[in-house]
């Protein structure tokens, strides 16, 4: 099973403040750790939202806004590509995180096969 596993935004990521050498350190480390456990697949931190464009949908129509957006906790500032036999197996590898303090959601991606009754 593939998970995403997003690390929420903060309010000084969001004020283009970087994390702490120790953090980075510790989280290369971990991220070491993930890889040669063949968990991790892939993972990268992003920018804050004052960088980025939403894109919004309504009745076929698009329109786009430039960040900053508001409600920093909704915002993801990274995320991870795991593949982990069980959720509960990524809930035990998430908890190794070296984070002091985050919000962290775990969420299984969709697989073509998950789709399949769709196309009967």
């Amino acid at each position: 099973m593939r998970f995403m596993v997003i690390v929420k935004a903060t309010k000084e990521f969001e004020a283009g403040q970087l994390p702490s050498r120790d953090l980075l350190v510790k989280m290369g480390k971990y991220n070491d750790v993930l890889t040669k456990a063949g968990v991790m697949l892939a993972g990268d931190g992003l920018r804050p939202s004052s960088k980025g464009t939403r894109v919004r949908f309504r009745a076929g129509q698009a329109s786009v806004t430039d960040g900053p957006f508001a409600e920093t906790k909704e915002l993801v500032g990274g995320y991870w590509i795991w593949q982990c036999p069980t959720h509960k197996d990524a809930v035990e590898w998430l908890k190794q995180a070296p984070f002091d303090d985050a919000d962290v959601e775990i969420r299984q991606l969709s697989e073509l096969e998950d789709f399949a009754e769709a196309f009967k």
